[in-house]
């Protein structure tokens, strides 16, 4: 099956309103000539009160919510929590409850003639919003956006307006990870007229791309509240990348009275740039209602053009061009910042991430943000976009597999999933449907553990069967498999009609892109009707039968979408033509599903660690998804280490072959050279050079070729003596570690020296341990201030540990692995200094400048 198009995200344009006293927002020139206010969104975030708790006295207009904290949107008020034992591992140990938001402002134009909608990106969740006292709206679903209609409810022109938001998130373990509280996406009021270009009222698609011209084709819908029939004229304009209009279509089209209608625009643009990975390139299509010659609303999409196919036996092309699928998982949090992620944040992990090789994300389980997808557009990364981690039957919140709590705190979304999930997951396909990045639909994650018949029918799980699911081929033939599921209980719900329904709901309105599932259980999911529904299937930990699946299963292309971060997971798609790419879980440590008990909070299974610094798997992915030369080493004793010397004096596994079967974390090792004088130690060193060569203070300790390590994992056995370690590659690359002294000095960077004043953009600071040479140091910690003038407001402080469970809305933090991080917001225009003070001793300091 055949996929060309090209899609580009829903990237609208922001401006502030409500500003708080001493606050400046942002303006493009495009925004501050406006006087019609109806040509865009306007940024809602600011102006906001927030209170933890509940009455029913807060929906009244006339509440005194004087005593309210002043919050700017997004807002997660979980985080701001202290870590408790007392709460649950399966949401990171912090708290659900109820809270409010509040909000005026003023009506602005008159009902007779506008029309007033205000979109929330997402709520955590189980939502109900008022405006002036009067319920209008809400979502049970905390990923689902939404749009509400304010014109019946406001007051006159120049008179005050009270929005107000109830967050019941009383089900606190309702989902297995880290999920938030609160507004903790962004908001946009719209001020359209009444015959208008709803929120998501375009699609784009690309029929026909070539070198010399890329074919658009629009489908705008407009809405018409008048009593009558209006006409207007629709017209479409293509602007490149510098602004230059390279495509125009515009038509006279009427819209029936109190009715809807869609129109089609062809747009030809020649010789186009093509969206990809190296240079993600975007058009803009700007779409406008004109009326007596005057711009009355305005919609802008970007376009990319590119082409994907998928074969069954070869994999996944863009453009074209073969490509692998070096992708990773990520959750929608971010650490410090809980749920309510700066874009910045966003950008900093993903450009981390693209440094490693990646080119590919998943969203699990649920729909991210239209931020971090018009970023994936931007930035030139793939998406795999999720929809549901529960459908017919619960999942177990605080273990896995199967449920075993049925108590009101860990209800999730399965209750409500007969009811919400076409509107939820159609709300979810509309948003985001025009993201060029946008490659595949997920319509469920490991949706087999909750569905009786499948765990019994894949022989796995007997009393008498050995090894694992993990490792292990099926222990039964398919013929079994299948005899085991059709003779059991067909149970309420069945899972293949379910799948059915699901993907029919997604071609509704995308058929562009192929529908795939994560599968936990593809044994028997080949042969229960659920591939039946898919365009592709995921497999997830299951690299063991890629060949049992191609073999029996020949007719659909498989990848995996969950894998661990290990070079096994990576060699199992080398080594095989037909399988796409993976997924692995994950790109970035995450809070929540920690079950091994206080004081973990987190999962370590990622790439970077919950404060976005680099982790050894890292390094080991950055000389697999790479051709240019690197090389990394890292350390470790010998009697702490996976290793053991043979008789030869040869580094050598403890358990032989365990390299191919190590999962969710890296094995111990570390990034200084700080031991014992004669401690016998390992040095292990990632890299895609073809031979290194290790040197201890000039001295080698021999050359080793690539090729001769299966686990490729260089190593040598090394007394340790202080002094600079370091390994030398054949391809011209370098890396070494220095013996540290005490930290006496600190390092401190930080990725932009100059911010704006917004919910999008941030200053991360980074600090490390230094001694008085200006060597970092690793193998101890100390406790760090941060001390930030006002003008600033530091969101938090973490050291990215999942271990560590210290305030993040602190001012002070222990490093770990010598390196802490903080993160700032502006909130007054100037230059600012942000010092750090070093309990061990030393400080240095960083300016940060506030502009427009």
């Amino acid at each position: 099956m055949k996929h060309l198009f090209f899609f580009f995200a829903l990237s609208l344009v922001l401006f502030a309103c409500s500003e708080a006293p001493e606050q400046i927002s942002h303006h493009t020139a495009e925004e501050t000539s406006r006087t019609d206010r109806s040509l865009g969104p306007q940024n809602f975030n600011e102006g906001w009160l927030f209170f933890e708790g509940d009455s029913k006295d807060f929906v009244a207009a006339d509440f005194d919510d004087s005593a309210w904290q002043n919050v700017r949107l997004p807002h997660d008020w979980s985080v701001a929590h202290p870590f408790d034992e007392k709460w649950d591992g399966a949401t990171a140990y912090l708290p659900g409850g109820l809270g409010w938001y509040r909000k005026r402002f003023k009506s602005t134009s008159d009902a007779n003639d506008t029309l007033t909608f205000i979109n929330f990106d997402g709520i955590y969740n189980h939502s109900s919003v008022y405006i002036n006292g009067k319920k209008i709206g809400g979502e049970v679903n905390g990923y689902t956006p939404f749009t509400l209609d304010l014109t019946a409810y406001l007051n006159p022109v120049g008179e005050d307006n009270i929005i107000a938001v109830r967050v019941d998130r009383t089900r606190y373990i309702d989902s297995r990870w880290y999920p938030g509280s609160g507004i903790y996406r962004n908001v946009h009021l719209y001020q359209k007229p009444k015959l208008h270009i709803p929120v998501w009222g375009t699609y784009l698609t690309t029929p026909n791309i070539s070198a010399e011209a890329g074919l658009a084709e629009l489908t705008v819908t407009l809405h018409n509240r008048e009593d009558a029939e209006n006409t207007t004229l629709l017209r479409t304009r293509v602007l490149n990348a510098k602004g230059e209009e390279v495509a125009k279509h515009e038509e006279a089209v009427s819209v029936p009275a109190r009715g809807e209608a869609e129109f089609t625009q062809n747009l030809r643009i020649d010789s186009p740039e093509l969206w990809g990975i190296a240079s993600p390139y975007l058009y803009s299509v700007v779409t406008e209602l004109l009326s007596d010659g005057q711009t009355v609303d305005k919609i802008t999409t970007p376009l990319g053009f590119r082409t994907i196919e998928y074969k069954p036996d070869s994999g996944f092309y863009l453009n074209g061009e073969h490509t692998l699928i070096k992708g990773v998982n990520i959750h929608h949090e971010a650490g410090l910042v809980g749920a309510a992620v700066p874009e910045d944040v966003w950008r900093r992990r993903l450009l981390t991430l693209k440094e490693a090789g990646v080119n590919a994300i998943r969203m699990a389980h649920n729909p991210a943000s239209r931020e971090l997808m018009a970023l994936c557009d931007e930035l030139g990364l793939l998406v795999q976009a999720e929809i549901f981690d529960e459908w017919d039957y619960p999942k177990d919140k605080r273990l896995n597999q199967q449920e075993r709590h049925d108590d009101y705190i860990s209800r999730g979304y399965a209750d409500w999933f007969q009811t919400h999930a076409e509107k939820d997951l159609k709300a979810a396909v509309m948003r985001d449907r025009n993201h060029p990045s946008l490659i595949m639909w997920s319509i469920g994650n490991e949706i087999e553990w909750t569905y009786p018949r499948y765990a019994a029918a894949t022989g796995y799980f007997d009393m008498n069967a050995g090894g694992n699911y993990f490792f292990n081929p099926p222990f039964i033939s398919p013929e079994e498999i299948k005899q085991r599921f059709e003779t059991s209980e067909e149970g309420e719900y069945v899972l293949a009609k379910t799948a059915q329904k699901l993907s029919a709901w997604v071609k509704e309105l995308d058929t562009t892109r192929p529908v795939v599932a994560n599968m936990i259980l593809p044994s028997v999911s080949h042969i229960s009707g659920y591939t039946d529904a898919l365009d592709i299937v995921g497999y997830s930990y299951r690299r063991v039968i890629y060949d049992y699946g191609r073999r029996l299963f020949p007719e659909k292309m498989i990848m995996g979408t969950e894998n661990v971060v290990q070079w096994h997971e990576w060699k199992a798609v080398l080594d095989r033509e037909f399988i796409a790419g993976t997924f692995l879980w994950t790109g970035i440590d995450y809070l929540g599903e920690a079950h091994g008990g206080w004081p973990r909070k987190g999962v370590a299974s990622g790439m970077l660690d919950l404060a976005g610094f680099k982790k050894p798997s890292f390094h080991m992915f950055k000389s697999l998804w790479n051709d240019e030369p690197n090389v990394y080493l890292t350390t470790q004793a010998l009697d702490k280490s996976v290793y053991t010397l043979d008789k030869d004096g040869k580094v050598v596994e403890k358990e032989p072959g365990s390299w191919e079967k190590r999962v969710w974390y890296w094995h111990d090792v570390q990034g200084h050279w700080n031991y014992k004088d004669g401690e016998s130690t390992v040095v292990e060193a990632y890299s895609n050079c073809d031979s290194l060569e290790l040197f201890l203070n000039g001295t080698s300790y021999g050359k080793q070729n690539l090729a001769d390590h299966p686990d490729r994992v260089y190593k040598w056995s090394v007394p340790f003596t202080s002094g600079k370690l370091e390994a030398k590659g054949d391809c011209g690359v370098s890396n070494s570690v220095v013996t540290a002294m005490a930290p006496t000095t600190l390092l401190v960077d930080t990725d932009k020296t100059a911010i704006t004043i917004d919910e999008k953009t941030v200053s991360h600071i980074e600090v490390q341990l230094s001694d008085k040479d200006g060597n970092p140091v690793s193998h101890q910690e100390s406790t760090l201030t941060f001390i930030v003038p006002d003008g600033l407001r530091l969101l938090g402080v973490d050291n990215g540990w999942v271990n560590s469970v210290q305030d993040y809305q602190a001012d002070s933090v222990k490093t770990y692995l010598g390196r802490a991080l903080g993160i700032v917001v502006g909130e007054k225009v100037g230059t600012y200094e942000i010092k750090v003070i070093s309990e061990a001793g030393g400080e240095a300091s960083i300016a940060v400048e506030v502009i427009w």
